[in-house]
């Protein structure tokens, strides 16, 4: 099975970073970023098929947000190479060093580049899916959004 990312802003009257499940399953998503207390990861968003939620809320104070996320029905993960804590509960974990030592998980994050937008939205996909016949309301990819082949885990 292949896993696609698709990265969209979201509409001008809304100033949010919200991520959109647009897959058959359902995902497990967390969050890492860096404001002005320094870096944080916040875990987990539980999103049903085809749906979306409202990660962080507000103008965007950062360019550059990291995503991790799980498919929990198939196996499988959205992931990159940006390491940050986590663990498998609910989480708020401030700092992003020594995950181990500290009691956490140290976990892989996919970069999402904002490019200093107001707001923003990520859709995960699949591969193998076609697009959706009418977008999710309020939020389609822009054109020529670069889709993303996150590594199969099983």
């Amino acid at each position: 099975m292949t896993w696609a990312l698709a990265l969209a802003w979201a509409a001008p009257a809304r100033a949010d970073f919200r991520l959109c499940n647009n897959t058959s399953g359902r995902v497990g998503v967390a969050i890492g970023y860096k404001d002005s207390e320094g870096w944080a990861t916040e875990g987990w968003w539980n999103l049903a098929s085809r749906s979306c939620e409202t990660l962080l809320r507000g103008t965007l104070v950062a360019r550059y947000y990291y995503i991790y996320a799980v498919d929990y029905d198939r196996g499988g993960e959205w992931s990159g190479q940006a390491f940050m804590c986590t663990r498998d509960k609910e989480f708020t974990i401030r700092g992003i060093e020594d995950c181990l030592a500290r009691g956490y998980d140290r976990t892989g994050f996919f970069e999402v580049d904002t490019t200093e937008q107001r707001s923003w939205t990520v859709q995960l996909t699949e591969s193998t899916e076609q697009a959706p016949q009418q977008p999710l309301p309020q939020y389609t990819p822009p054109p020529g959004a670069l889709p993303a082949q996150p590594k199969q885990t099983k």
